[in-house]
């Protein structure tokens, strides 16, 4: 682990994404993918969305006011299983310097926990990666891959 990244290892908090962690969020999703700078309005405008939307959670780890980790947890309503509602976890983003120490797994834990507590009957999660590594990791983490998993992404406009 960096030095500056030894430091702060004991510092280390978890908590739900707060308005005054959106640009400290921007630059962790940087180590997600390479998604093009978005005008500053629109990403103020959506993360308060997200913020007020009924359900959605962004769990980060921060180091001192440096969001190093996050998951996001998204809790539907469902009409099935007895109305129990269903949760996806997405954008599992841990920073560079700060993988490999426990970070997005403690971050999945508080999510799992959040959806069980919120009665969810099961919790979704897609990975592109085909890394075993992180195969193993979300394995670890209590995940079966034992569905098969699809998706349509909207083509790109020309």
């Amino acid at each position: 682990m960096p030095e500056a990244a030894a430091e702060n290892a004991d510092n280390i908090v978890i908590r739900p994404a707060a308005a005054r962690d959106l640009r400290t969020l921007l630059a962790l999703y940087r180590h997600l993918n390479s998604d093009p700078e978005l005008e500053l309005h629109l990403v103020e405008s959506r993360f308060a969305e997200i913020l007020t939307h009924p359900g959605m959670t962004i769990f980060a780890a921060f180091a001192g006011d440096e969001a190093i980790s996050s998951v996001t947890l998204v809790i539907i309503p469902n009409l099935t299983r007895g109305a129990s509602s269903y949760a996806l976890i997405e954008n599992v983003v841990t920073h560079a310097d700060y993988r490999q120490h426990g970070l997005a797994g403690a971050l999945i834990e508080r999510a799992i926990g959040a959806a069980w507590e919120k009665n969810c009957y099961k919790i979704m999660l897609l990975t592109g990666s085909k890394d075993p590594a992180t195969l193993r990791f979300y394995a670890n983490c209590g995940f079966a891959q034992d569905k098969t998993g699809f998706q349509i992404r909207r083509p790109v406009a020309v």
